[in-house]
């Protein structure tokens, strides 16, 4: 089970949420029994808050959001915020306000995994900065890409035009490049290094 607290001022986005993350089952909003016992694994609140996350009502409070990740929701405009973020060694992502249930879901599971989440154009500051290649060719960055969304090598080769046995080629480069042995490690290491974004 995914415990989550909503920090956030608005009654009414709250109750919204609330609403919105009662369809997964492996979520469960623990806003009325925040306790030792009930500890958060992912806070969802603003993007101004979470830049400033250890600053919250008390001190016991304090001790049981800094072991949470957060999830920000951002209306587009706190771009300074997203960089302080950044330079946090905190788990986080940030996604737009307007965000569906299944982008919220499957950004909640993806910071559980320990993985950073983010809209693109949050994530950058603009679409020049995107993504940066890092050690991966460009071909190979797309089929990361396609990775990431969880496409099987024929789905791959079909999206970009090429034969299956060349999109196995790329992800074989690409596993050794990232020094990892499975897609789950490579989208891992995609996301840390910012080559990508879900």
């Amino acid at each position: 089970m995914i415990r989550v607290l909503l920090k956030l001022s608005s009654p009414a986005l709250r109750a919204g949420l609330q609403a919105l993350l009662a369809f997964d089952k492996t979520i469960k909003v623990v806003n009325d029994s925040l306790d030792e016992e009930n500890a958060v694994d992912v806070m969802i609140t603003s993007t101004a808050f979470a830049s400033r996350v250890s600053e919250v009502d008390s001190p016991s409070s304090a001790a049981i959001l800094l072991l949470s990740d957060v999830l920000s929701l951002s209306k587009g405009d706190d771009q300074p915020h997203v960089e302080e973020m950044k330079r946090s060694s905190r788990v986080w992502g940030i996604l737009p306000t307007d965000s569906s249930a299944e982008e919220l879901t499957a950004a909640i599971h993806a910071l559980s995994q320990g993985l950073i989440v983010g809209a693109p154009h949050l994530l950058f500051k603009s679409e020049s900065s995107l993504i940066e290649r890092g050690p991966l060719t460009e071909r190979e960055l797309e089929v990361l890409g396609l990775l990431s969304r969880g496409l099987a090598n024929k789905q791959i080769a079909f999206e970009l035009g090429i034969s299956e046995h060349t999109v196995k080629f790329h992800v074989s480069s690409i596993y050794t490049k990232l020094d990892v042995t499975n897609r789950t490690e490579a989208v891992r290491a995609g996301l840390r290094g910012g080559w990508i974004a879900l």
